[in-house]
């Protein structure tokens, strides 16, 4: 079996004729299991940190990103507190006992931020990868088989394509339970079709290529051809779908709530920015109140939009801003 072209994400550093022994790193094997376990690891984060460095909105993009999910799961190691436990402080601007202020029911607006980064970060990346997994699968499927199976996908991908996202979401709400499963799955189930075409698009094209038709004839199965084979080569679309999609789904998620069909019990930015509308919090001036949840959606969003931003100048080269080279040869001065 032939291998796959390398992915645009992983740039390669040894040459075309250049053989694994001639790289200085790779030489000798590791004499323990412990020394080879170091070893991959060592390669893997070295690896990792030259695609988040090697462009800028990639890497300010990863920065914020990694923020709000260090803030996720560690932010509340080192609070103890019930983000809906009433004290007698109404609508307390920030302080010391407070660092975010309260709002009108006495809660700590700094703990229901840090319990609706964890709730809000979940359930976008959870439904941002359901919504990937289909939209690979079927895409995937529908570009290898073409023929039949391609018109059947390609029917269901255009009934999908017209069923709207926040109308269905509202109705489904009223039917079942009004919890964060019930939107996602209707966000899931209304956003994957986008990304479905676009992979279906790419499949068709790299079905007929050279790597993929000497796996074939080597008596590779499907399977092994559809996501050992042509999976691999489509990672940059792969991810900038999944960014894009997070980033639809937690400005979906966010807004649903924000318009009361989140759950009461749960904890969210959209919950949060929810309650202070109701309750009038720009009447009142409580800024502190609905100001730090928008400003985490925007930051995110932007986070996640820089991240996409990035992944597409990596694959694609006419993407790419080169730096200018600097003039070496200086006039002589008369």
């Amino acid at each position: 079996m032939s291998q796959s072209p390398p992915s645009p994400l992983v740039p390669t550093t040894l040459g075309e004729h250049d053989s694994l022994s001639s790289a200085p790193a790779l030489q000798g094997k590791p004499k323990t299991p412990l020394a080879a376990g170091l070893a991959i690891i060592r390669a893997g984060l070295s690896a990792f940190w030259h695609t988040v460095t090697i462009n800028g909105k990639v890497m300010a993009g990863s920065a914020i990103i990694g923020f709000f999910v260090l803030v996720a799961l560690f932010g509340l190691i080192f609070v103890h507190q019930d983000p809906l436990a009433y004290t007698s402080d109404l609508v307390a601007a920030p302080s010391a006992a407070h660092w975010l202020g309260t709002n009108q029911a006495g809660n700590d607006v700094f703990i229901q931020m840090l319990v609706g980064t964890q709730v809000t970060l979940f359930w976008s990346f959870v439904t941002g990868l359901a919504v990937l997994v289909i939209s690979a699968t079927i895409g995937l499927v529908s570009g290898y088989f073409g023929g039949a199976v391609d018109d059947v996908f390609s029917v269901i991908i255009n009934v999908f394509l017209v069923i709207p996202s926040l109308p269905l979401a509202i109705v489904a709400s009223q039917y079942f339970a009004r919890t964060e499963v019930t939107i996602a799955v209707v966000v899931a189930l209304t956003n994957w079709p986008w990304g479905a075409r676009v992979i279906r698009a790419q499949t068709l094209s790299m079905r007929s290529r050279e790597f993929v038709t000497a796996a074939r004839a080597g008596g590779e199965r499907s399977w092994r051809l559809i996501f050992a084979e042509i999976l691999p080569n489509q990672v940059s679309i792969v991810a900038a779908n999944f960014v894009t999609t997070t980033i639809q789904v937690l400005l979906a998620i966010a807004g649903l709530e924000f318009l009361g069909f989140g759950s009461t019990l749960t904890v969210s930015w959209g919950t949060i920015l929810y309650g202070a509308y109701n309750q009038g919090a720009l009447i009142l001036g409580a800024w502190w109140w609905f100001v730090p949840p928008g400003l985490c959606i925007a930051l995110l969003g932007s986070g996640l939009a820089l991240l996409n931003f990035g992944i597409d100048e990596l694959a694609d080269p006419r993407l790419r801003r080169e730096r200018p080279a600097k003039n070496t040869n200086k006039k002589a001065v008369a």
